[in-house]
């Protein structure tokens, strides 16, 4: 993860990684075949790390069992301000450019991560329905996928420089301000 943060997804190799880690690239090959199983394992690691924080900041809440802390929380998680996120934004994103071009990659079951996220998502937003906090009419599986997209999205103009992670903050702040359709927008954390 050092290696694929630091230098990018593509300067990882098994050698690399023990070298890294201060282990025989003997033992790296021990437990993985591959590059791409490798990778993937990385990036599930990353993904546990991700929801261990998003859980804890869900802990920290006054009132954290409303889908609105929930999706704050999980905002707040998913846009890179922070070295843990930025790594795991940067890695992931790595992942799915180079899964488009690379047939080994891309045989690993990189979707899983983002569909449990949205399967997650879903059930949040439904919770926020019932309770009437968000419009009957809308389709909350739509609306995960969109509250994911546009982490997504504004996570990588991050990366890129394009906005600041306060910037980006505001944008996911903004989507939820509207989706809960709350008149007066939120700071940003």
């Amino acid at each position: 993860m050092r290696v694929a943060a630091r230098d990018g997804l593509h300067a990882v190799t098994m050698r690399a990684v023990a070298a890294e880690a201060g282990m025989s690239l003997n033992l790296v090959q021990y437990y993985f075949d591959t590059k791409a199983q490798l990778v993937h394992s990385a990036l599930l690691h990353l993904e546990h790390q991700s929801h261990e924080r998003w859980a804890a900041r869900l802990e920290s809440l006054n009132d954290p069992e409303t889908a609105r802390a929930c999706l704050e929380a999980f905002v707040a998680e998913a846009v890179p301000t922070d070295e843990a996120s930025r790594a795991f934004r940067l890695v992931w994103t790595s992942y799915a450019v180079l899964a488009m071009t690379d047939p080994e990659l891309a045989e690993q079951p990189f979707i899983e991560g983002p569909n449990r996220l949205e399967r997650q998502l879903t059930e949040v937003l439904a919770r926020a329905q019932k309770a009437g906090r968000i419009a009957a009419h809308l389709d909350v599986s739509i609306e995960a996928t969109r509250l994911l997209s546009l982490s997504h999205g504004v996570g990588t103009s991050v990366l890129v420089g394009q906005r600041s992670a306060t910037q980006a903050l505001e944008v996911m702040h903004y989507h939820l301000a509207r989706l809960f359709s709350d008149p007066t927008p939120l700071e940003a954390p």
